[in-house]
């Protein structure tokens, strides 16, 4: 653990950790367990994938949509446990980076940091794209047309607007991010609780028995394939829980902290998903024209129908919020992983992204790093405005692949012998959570990489998510093996075994210690 030099301030217990896994304290550790929560639950955002994902899911398979919620929100809890036992044991910024490195390799961690890197940045893309039809709505939206649908000027506008402020509040520090986090958070349950509540009481227009009702969505080959085009409903929604863990150094007591906000941000997030979407189905005076797909922006009108226009300007507004708070939370998240990357000299330019801003201890250069592809992707879909959905498409599939990246690796080294030594394990559970964990996430990713759209598309359009994330990593693969960034980093590496051994001795020797002195 290393000798305090004399006259010095001792350590914290939590810089202790932090020295014992090879790091010295650098961030301010200002984020609580609520604040914690608060940004994975506002990168996971429930109202917002509700309501960018409600007239997807109804079209593709009508009201029965809803339960790939349910079911999808069983499968990332498992790999959030999963995720729990790491973060426990390494309580390091950069999460997944850092994980996947001491649980296998430096090569393994980069490939997986690039992919997770090019999710996470495309994640800001997409939210502040699918945040300009609400703004436009917002301002522009009448009594007689609530839901306006943003032209391709205004979407370019709005999506650089909403990425700058976000990171100008960004560059105020931690205390600013878990504010601005805290009132998302707010903002997102008084949407899902107060509206939802209301729709469900006061304005419910359909049976809840239209949950069981495909509604003729049902094709040529039955249900079956209906329902499994609408797992997108489920699957774009559960990701952003990880978050908690990429700034595990700014938490204090993180190895107890940040396995619990993962856990309350998935189910928290899951049972606001499916309250907000069960709301809006029963509350839609036209239920057959969203399922036709003849009405594609529904949320609007059914807020204008049900609370009237200042009641649905200020369900807009908790909306803006919410959007606001998660492009903030994937500009933190993204930025934590480049700088833990430099930091290990593993990343492009390291001097110069593995530097924290002296007054407010964030690493600036890295968070203009990461905005840098959006406002990029903004101008192209300017010109190619039917390409939002495709880009998020290849989001999620390289995001799940990361998570699975990182729950192999955790099984691997299971199997070499190790047991998690964090403050929090599932004990003799984890291993078969781990396997369960591996299982949906090979699913998951399977039902995000089929075709999509119609029989008579394009090819590059029915497979656009696969094509996507093989390109992202060849390319990643190009630059491993050529520029072989591994061979340049000292980092710890493969060391779970051995952290876990130390800890153990640590931890025996404190108990020791305790009982002397009682």
């Amino acid at each position: 653990m290393g000798a305090t030099p004399a006259g010095a301030p001792p350590k914290s217990e939590d810089a202790e950790l932090l020295a014992a896994l090879g790091y010295e304290e650098r961030f301010d550790r200002k984020v609580s367990l609520w604040a914690n929560f608060a940004l994975g639950f506002v990168y996971l955002s429930p109202l917002v994938g509700v309501v960018s994902l409600f007239a997807v899911g109804l079209a593709a398979a009508g009201p029965p949509s809803i339960f790939w919620i349910l079911i999808v929100g069983l499968g990332q809890l498992l790999v959030a446990l999963v995720f729990g036992e790491v973060v426990s044991q390494f309580p390091l910024a950069g999460g997944l980076y850092q994980w996947s490195r001491r649980l296998w390799s430096g090569r393994y961690a980069w490939f997986t940091s690039w992919t997770y890197i090019a999710c996470i940045t495309i994640g800001i893309t997409s939210t502040a794209l699918f945040s300009s039809d609400f703004v436009a709505s917002l301002f522009l939206g009448t009594a007689d047309e609530p839901g306006v649908a943003s032209t391709p000027g205004q979407r370019l506008v709005i999506a650089i607007a909403i990425t700058v402020v976000c990171f100008l509040c960004n560059s105020f520090g931690t205390r600013t991010l878990a504010l601005i986090s805290k009132i998302g958070l707010a903002a997102e349950l008084i949407g899902i609780v107060l509206v939802g509540l209301y729709l469900l009481i006061f304005a419910r227009k359909n049976s809840p028995s239209v949950f069981l009702d495909t509604m003729g969505t049902a094709g040529p080959g039955g249900y079956f394939g209906a329902f499994l085009g609408a797992s997108l409903v489920g699957l774009f929604l559960y990701y952003g829980f990880e978050a908690c863990g990429e700034v595990a150094e700014e938490v204090p007591n993180p190895a107890r902290s940040i396995p619990r906000a993962m856990q309350l941000t998935v189910v928290v997030g899951g049972l606001a998903a499916i309250f907000a979407f069960a709301g809006y189905a029963l509350a839609a005076p036209d239920l057959p024209a969203i399922v036709s797909g003849a009405d594609t922006n529904p949320i609007p009108a059914i807020l204008q129908g049900s609370i009237g226009t200042v009641g649905t300007k200020l369900i807009l507004v908790v909306t803006l919020t919410s959007f606001i708070a998660g492009v903030m939370s994937q500009q933190a998240a993204a930025s934590r992983i480049v700088f833990s990357f430099a930091r290990d000299d593993m990343f492009p330019g390291s001097r110069i992204f593995n530097r924290l801003s002296r007054r407010f201890h964030v690493p600036f250069n890295a968070l203009i790093a990461v905005n840098v592809l959006p406002l990029v992707i903004f101008v192209f879909v300017y010109f190619s405005p039917d390409s939002l959905t495709k880009i998020a498409a290849f989001q999620v599939l390289a995001g799940y692949f990361a998570f699975q990246m990182v729950v192999f690796a955790a099984l691997r080294m299971r199997l070499k012998g190790w047991r998690p030594a964090g403050a929090w394990t599932l004990g003799k559970a984890g291993t078969a959570v781990n396997v369960l964990a591996l299982a949906y996430g090979v699913f998951a990713m399977v039902l995000l990489a089929m075709p999509t759209g119609d029989a008579d598309a394009p090819f590059v359009d029915r497979w656009i998510a696969l094509i996507g994330f093989l390109i992202v990593s060849a390319v990643g693969l190009a630059y491993l093996f050529i520029a072989k960034p591994d061979r340049k980093s000292t980092a710890p590496e493969g060391d779970a075994i051995d952290i876990a051994a130390t800890l153990r001795e640590r931890q025996t020797r404190l108990q020791t210690t305790a009982r002397r002195t009682s």
